[in-house]
């Protein structure tokens, strides 16, 4: 059985810009399996997707991590990702690496990324599948964040910069500035949710903090109203921030998706 420790394994994706290599680790469990999809300019090694890799340990649950190109271990340069292209990649990797139901964990742009593969699996809804969902746990989930938190809340002149040079370096406080391209927001306006419905089939629940600086709790609370199932639960954490990576906030996250296990 893999532990956090070993080598991950490489999945080529070809995708709409061509072949991907792409770093998973999986390990073999029990179902519901768990599925983790992580944060823009994060990976698989991060806090929360280490402690949900211990949490199935433990458990003897399956679980599937894995790096977007451009981010990790996976191939790629992070100024030449899209939205678009993080989606294919993620759908591919459930489709190689789960089978039967999945719990699926989504951190930050991991919430855009759930939501949106919630609605390719949809899709095919009526066809065989390999595997399917049986619950969404999303963490500070940011659909949409290139239009409604990035571009729109821009002032003119970065918006002006992007437009002239195709690029903007965003400062971070986690590390270097990081390029916000033209192409990423442009092709991010392919994948917005927040204007209708958005049709899962399964429970989610939802954890936000109210001090984030990077994804309002406001965000999380327009979500809900695009879910259309009953059973949406979300907790504001009163004192939480973007990451929601102290150990109550690790607690709450394993706590939910024991809850939709």
């Amino acid at each position: 059985m893999m532990n956090s420790a070993e080598l991950p394994v490489y999945l080529d994706v070809e995708t709409s810009d061509g072949k991907r290599r792409i770093a998973v680790r999986a390990r073999k469990g029990a179902l519901p399996g768990l599925f983790w999809l992580g944060g823009f300019k994060s990976d698989m090694k991060g806090t929360k997707a280490a402690a949900l890799d211990v949490f199935a340990a433990e458990k003897a649950r399956a679980c599937v991590r894995f790096d977007y190109s451009g981010h990790g271990e996976s191939s790629g340069d992070f100024a030449d990702g899209t939205i678009g292209q993080w989606i294919e990649e993620s759908v591919a990797v459930f489709d190689a690496f789960c089978e039967g139901p999945q719990i699926v964990i989504g951190s930050s742009m991991g919430g855009w990324m759930a939501l949106l593969l919630a609605r390719a699996l949809a899709r095919r809804r009526g066809t065989a599948q390999r595997a399917s969902l049986a619950g969404l746990v999303l963490i500070a989930p940011a659909p949409d964040f290139t239009e409604e938190l990035m571009w729109k809340a821009f002032p003119q002149e970065i918006r002006d910069q992007i437009e002239k040079d195709g690029a903007w370096y965003r400062p971070s406080e986690y590390g270097e500035p990081y390029p916000i391209t033209r192409r990423f927001i442009e092709e991010g306006r392919n994948h917005l949710l927040l204007k209708g419905p958005i049709k899962v089939g399964c429970p989610v629940r939802i954890l936000q903090g109210a001090q984030d600086p990077d994804v309002p709790w406001q965000h999380a609370f327009a979500l809900t109203h695009c879910l259309p199932s009953d059973d949406v639960v979300l907790t504001l954490i009163q004192d939480g921030d973007h990451r929601l990576s102290r150990p109550q906030d690790i607690a709450r996250m394993l706590a939910a998706v024991e809850e939709l296990s």
